[in-house]
């Protein structure tokens, strides 16, 4: 589909990519203008561990990865829910032939940077990607914005939809796209949807689900930043950042409650 509008200047969206960020990626170009995507390579699950220990210890951080690598299994086993979601909601999780993609090791290297400058794009759009360095960020050509699949502050961090579901919190399960500071989704909020998880949508699912219901505001934040119009909203709530379930508070609370 051809874009609706032009872009007075380039978009570039960062990311480690999958289903749901390509969802966003293609409803982005479809409505404003081509989009420039820098990919980074994941973070190893080695250096992952090694990292959640150090600031939560061993047991925590084995007990997340536990949640991941279930997860990782989750979406082979329930692959057949994930397509009909697709199918439903109309979503392109592919990249297309002719996107352009600029591979890098890290958001944080000298390479992601130096793309960026050479672009010189109106907006950045991170989603799903390292947390940028300051130093990073404080030599960034425009505004940062980010795409977070929680309700930010209240669920900032991992697994949004899933913790606001968990804490009884449903009309919470929602996305934010919000300014990128130093902090761990702690800027500040420009816009934010809601929605509801279906039958059948798990951990493994709820990514794609938020993606569906979040493509416009997506666009519309682009859109407002490449136009100049940068206007935060205070979402009244309290702050708090999440990681993933540990593999037993996950199955426990699952067989218990039935949220997966």
């Amino acid at each position: 589909m051809a874009a609706s509008e032009s872009s007075p200047r380039p978009i570039v969206i960062v990311t480690g990519g999958g289903p749901h960020v390509w969802a966003i990626v293609n409803a982005i170009a479809d409505r404003i203008g081509p989009v420039s995507v820098i990919l980074e390579t994941p973070e190893s699950k080695k250096q992952l561990l090694i990292g959640r220990a150090r600031r939560q210890g061993w047991l925590q951080a084995i007990g997340q990865l536990g949640t991941m690598v279930l997860t990782r299994l989750g979406k082979l086993l329930l692959a057949g829910h994930a397509r009909r979601l697709i199918a439903e909601e109309k979503l392109d999780i592919e990249p297309r032939q002719d996107q352009a993609i600029i591979h890098v090791a890290s958001a944080n290297s000298p390479e992601c940077l130096k793309a960026i400058e050479k672009i010189q794009p109106g907006v950045v759009l991170l989603n799903g990607c390292r947390l940028l360095s300051k130093d990073i960020l404080a030599r960034m050509p425009c505004p940062v914005i980010n795409y977070h699949a929680g309700i930010t502050p209240k669920y900032r961090g991992m697994n949004g939809g899933y913790w606001a579901l968990i804490s009884g919190d449903p009309q919470n399960f929602g996305t934010t796209v919000h300014l990128v500071d130093a902090g761990v989704d702690t800027g500040a909020v420009l816009k934010q949807a809601r929605g509801q998880p279906k039958p059948g949508d798990s951990i493994t699912s709820y990514a794609l689900r938020q993606a569906a219901f979040s493509r416009d505001i997506c666009v519309e934040a682009v859109r407002d930043v490449l136009a100049g119009k940068l206007a935060a909203v205070d979402p009244g709530l309290p702050s708090r950042q999440w990681y993933h379930p540990t593999i037993w508070f996950y199955l426990w609370t699952g067989l218990r409650r039935g949220i997966w």
